[in-house]
């Protein structure tokens, strides 16, 4: 019992370290913008947050090993991460550090006016926050904000750190879409499968948004990586962790048959919509997770501990995550089963079947 409160009281000098640095940024960010001083100062405590993680992980690991009941820790758990990322994505915005995580933010317009942009700009800065800088190709709405923007800074007498508060847009050469390559690749992916969709039905502006914002769920949805070490801990790193912190839920629907969509009223269109297109875009993740083990990134191994994807059929934003307990060689010596444990139980799976996540 001595070696578990001395690893209690250790876990709560993380909790106080993380509330130190909480409070620290909460102090930068309350300026516009942060002295070369500060910002020195900021990378040095950052360096540290940054390990701290780790050290963190691997005490929390030990204490719920020697806990009876370690399911009852992982809320301990589920609340460091979640204030420790918030507090990674601020420190990355205050350092000006993009997290290269293709998260997605989809919004609807009625056309491709200047105006149109402007207003979907400001309501992606009012649930989002201010981008320091915007990257797209040369369409006339985009260079038209950018030149209505940088007039109205440069023609109106305003303090300079509230001139210094505009967007930086930088636009890519004509026909080079390669040169935007998250952004384009993140729109493909929704674009591909819509497209396949939603010739079958047509929407109201109202329907068409819920359905967007529903696909948006979906693509920020996907495992990344894993969040720790722990064998008992099944949750993945998200593109949704660096925009809210936790992982995305959905509200409970019934699964809609699959028929006809003319057939369904209004309300079930878009579940049918956001139910097909999840099928679609969790088979095409799953496929591109398989291509990269096999080929690109590993020998395919899969070692014991390791956390994995595994491929079977799941409700939308539900992905089935197991951690490897055991292989098993074939007569021939190679290994093409795996012991898994889930949340609900041991289940044993073909190679085929599971996808080994990224460890980096």
């Amino acid at each position: 019992m001595a070696d578990i409160k001395s690893l209690l009281k250790k876990r709560s000098t993380y909790k106080c370290k993380l509330t130190i640095f909480t409070n620290y940024l909460n102090l930068l960010n309350t300026g516009s913008t942060i002295s070369e001083l500060q910002r020195l100062d900021l990378e040095e405590r950052f360096s540290r947050f940054n390990v701290m993680y780790t050290e963190f992980d691997a005490l929390q690991s030990e204490i719920e090993m020697l806990e009876e009941d370690p399911e009852d820790l992982l809320e301990e758990r589920e609340d460091f991460e979640r204030q420790y990322f918030s507090q990674v994505a601020l420190a990355r915005s205050l350092l000006g550090v993009s997290s290269k995580v293709k998260a997605v933010h989809l919004e609807l317009v009625t056309d491709l006016t200047t105006e149109a942009y402007m207003a979907a700009l400001n309501r992606f800065v009012a649930r989002r926050g201010k981008p320091q800088s915007i990257t797209s190709d040369n369409g006339t709405n985009f260079v038209g904000a950018s030149n209505d923007l940088q007039r109205f800074l440069s023609s109106n007498n305003l303090a300079s750190h509230i001139a210094q508060e505009g967007i930086e847009f930088i636009f890519t050469p004509p026909y080079t879409p390669h040169f935007n390559l998250l952004a384009e690749a993140a729109v493909k992916s929704c674009k591909h499968h819509l497209k396949r969709l939603l010739h079958l039905t047509h929407f109201t502006f109202e329907e068409m948004t819920t359905c967007l914002c529903k696909i948006e769920a979906v693509l920020n949805s996907r495992p990344l990586t894993s969040l720790s070490s722990d064998p008992n801990d099944f949750s993945a790193l998200t593109p949704s962790h660096f925009l809210i912190g936790r992982p995305l839920l959905t509200v409970p629907h019934p699964h809609v048959a699959d028929v006809t969509i003319t057939r369904l009223d209004r309300w079930k269109r878009i579940q049918h919509v956001q139910q097909h297109f999840w099928r679609r875009f969790h088979n095409e993740y799953v496929s591109l997770l398989q291509t990269k083990t096999k080929w690109l990134a590993s020998t395919g191994e899969v070692k014991p501990g390791q956390l994995v994807l595994i491929k079977e059929k799941t409700p939308p934003l539900l992905w089935s995550l197991g951690r490897v307990v055991n292989t098993y060689p074939g007569v021939d010596g190679i290994t093409r089963v795996a012991e898994l444990k889930t949340k609900r139980g041991t289940i044993r799976r073909a190679f085929n079947c599971i996808c080994p996540l990224p460890l980096h």
